[in-house]
C-alpha cells in the first residue's frame, strides 16, 4: 500500500467535493444534452439505452471521476494499487448467502406479495436474458469504482458506517435524478419517492458487506449487479419495503461496527496485510 495513504499526505475528506463535482457535472451534463437534444443524439449515437455510447458515459461518471482522482492523488502505482481492491472476495458465508440468494429472494418476496410472481418470464426464448447480464454486469456496477471505490472510503473517516451510508446514499439517489426525466430510461416510469428510499435502504446493507470484505470493490459490484438483475420478477414497490425492513435488521444485527466505525474501510488503495 502507498504509505501516502496512512501518513496523511494521500487522498483526504477535501477530495470528495471534486469528487461529486465530476460525477454530476459529466452524469448530468451528458443526460442534459440527451433530454434536450434527443433527435441529434439519437441520429449520431443511436436511440437512448444501454448501445448509447452517451449514456454509458453518462453511468461511468462516477467511475472516472474515482479513477481520475486516484490518479490525481497517487499516480499510477497508486491506481494499481486501487484497482485491486477488485481480487478482494473474502467475506463471512453469510454475506455471501445474502448477496447470492437473499437479494433474489427479497425481489421474489415483494412480487409475491404485489401479485405478480407467476407472471410469465420476460425473456423468450429464454437465453434472451443472457445479453441483459452481460449489459447489467458493465453498466450500472461500474458505478462502484466511484461510490463504494472511493466515496464510501472517505465519509467513512469522518462519520460512522451507517451515518456515511445515509449520506453517501442519499446524494447517490439525487445523482440518478436526471435520468427521471429521461425519456426510454427505465428510472423515466418510476416514482422518485419509493426509488430513492430503496436506494438509501440498499446502501445501509452494503455498507456493512463492504467493511467485511476490507473494502472490496468486487463485492460491491456484484452487489449492484443482483440490484439490477434483469431475470427478477416485478415487484415495486414492495421490493422497496422489503429492502428497507432488511436494512433495519442489518443495521440492529451489526448496530455496534455500524454506530461506531469499529473495522470501517477507510483506505482507497488496496488495505495492507
Amino acid at each position: 500500500m502507498d504509505t501516502n495513504e496512512t501518513n496523511g499526505r494521500g487522498m483526504g475528506l477535501q477530495a470528495l467535493l471534486p469528487f461529486f463535482a465530476i460525477a454530476f457535472g459529466l452524469g448530468w451534463g451528458i443526460v442534459a444534452l440527451l433530454i434536450f437534444f434527443p433527435d441529434q443524439i439519437g441520429a449520431i449515437f443511436g436511440p437512448m439505452g444501454y448501445t448509447n455510447p452517451l449514456f454509458i458515459l453518462a453511468v461511468y461518471s462516477p467511475a472516472f471521476a474515482g479513477i481520475f482522482l486516484v490518479w490525481r492523488f497517487y499516480g499510477a502505482r497508486g491506481l494499481q494499487s486501487y484497482f485491486r481492491r477488485l481480487t478482494l472476495w473474502r467475506m463471512p458465508m453469510a454475506w455471501w448467502a445474502f448477496l447470492l440468494a437473499g437479494i433474489p429472494a427479497a425481489f421474489y418476496l415483494g412480487a409475491a406479495i404485489k401479485g405478480t410472481i407467476t407472471e410469465p418470464f420476460p425473456f423468450s426464448p429464454w437465453y434472451g436474458v443472457l445479453p441483459a447480464l452481460a449489459a447489467g454486469l458493465f453498466i450500472g456496477p461500474i458505478e462502484e469504482l466511484g461510490w463504494r471505490g472511493v466515496a464510501l472510503p472517505l465519509l467513512q473517516r469522518r462519520f460512522s458506517p451507517l451515518f456515511a451510508s445515509l449520506i453517501l446514499g442519499a446524494i447517490w439517489g439525487i445523482w440518478h435524478l436526471s435520468a427521471f426525466f429521461l425519456s426510454g430510461s427505465p428510472q423515466s416510469a418510476w416514482s422518485f419517492g419509493p426509488y430513492f428510499v430503496g436506494v438509501l435502504a440498499i446502501t445501509v446493507i452494503l455498507t456493512p458487506m463492504f467493511n467485511a470484505a476490507r473494502g472490496s470493490i468486487l463485492v460491491a459490484a456484484l452487489y449492484h449487479f443482483q440490484m439490477n438483475g434483469p431475470a427478477w420478477p416485478d415487484a415495486q414497490p414492495w421490493d422497496t419495503m422489503v429492502f428497507a425492513l432488511a436494512a433495519v435488521v442489518i443495521v440492529l444485527l451489526n448496530r455496534r461496527t455500524m454506530l461506531t466505525g469499529e473495522g470501517a474501510v477507510t483506505e482507497v488503495l488496496m488495505p495492507g496485510k
